[in-house]
């Protein structure tokens, strides 16, 4: 194997990783709740044997707690199960508002860690382009995750998608901790390969405090 596909695989593997770590520890947090719950139950219950009323508010709002959850853990489970057919197919046409708002919900956990946020600005029109899918959304993810160790507690990073000749930009913006760099270590190898995989590159400009993804159609 090609030092080239090493690295991508390592990055890949590494993202493949994060995201289903993540993702675990979200269902752990469902599971929890759901259980703490079903022992407020067994309480109620073992109350009622020693004659205390049913308080039909109080199963009420149980009830509702554990819905609650069940619908959070739906939502989860579909994300995983997108994430996990998104290696399927080795070139597809793909929504980039999509895949960017997809990338940020299924990495939310992490971003709450680290307090920081991603908003995406509205295009006027529906963007596409062919390309692999899991790829994209691995260097999105390295995007994410380099813009999140630069950024301050409680910064919100706007993200905006655009055309521009036979581009597609994805701009992040506003991003503390850049405007003060000399240097820039990203991208990185793992970064570089992906991109040249993608036929794209990134842009860094530490003054106007932006990382433009660029993509080709």
């Amino acid at each position: 194997m090609s030092a080239k596909l090493d690295v991508m695989g390592e990055s890949a593997l590494q993202f493949f990783g994060k995201m289903s770590a993540s993702i675990s520890h979200e269902i752990n947090n469902v599971l929890a709740i759901i259980n703490e719950n079903a022992g407020l139950l067994e309480d109620v219950t073992l109350m009622e044997e020693r004659g205390v009323p049913l308080d039909p508010e109080k199963l009420k709002r149980i009830s509702r707690k554990v819905l609650k959850q069940v619908k959070r853990a739906n939502g989860i489970i579909q994300n995983m199960n997108r994430f996990a057919h998104s290696v399927d197919e080795t070139v597809k046409l793909v929504d980039i508002a999509d895949t960017l708002e997809f990338i940020i919900i299924l990495s939310s956990r992490l971003c709450d860690m680290k307090r920081v946020s991603f908003t995406i600005d509205s295009c006027s029109h529906r963007i596409e382009i062919t390309t692999n899918s899991f790829l994209l959304q691995n260097i999105i993810w390295l995007c994410l995750d380099y813009i999140m160790n630069l950024a301050k507690s409680g910064d919100t990073v706007p993200i905006s998608v655009e055309d521009h000749d036979s581009d597609v930009l994805i701009r992040f913006s506003g991003i503390s901790g850049l405007d003060g760099m000399s240097t820039c270590d990203f991208p990185a190898e793992r970064e570089t390969r992906l991109l040249e995989a993608l036929n794209g590159k990134l842009q860094i400009d530490n003054g106007a405090r932006e990382i433009v993804l660029c993509l080709k159609y």
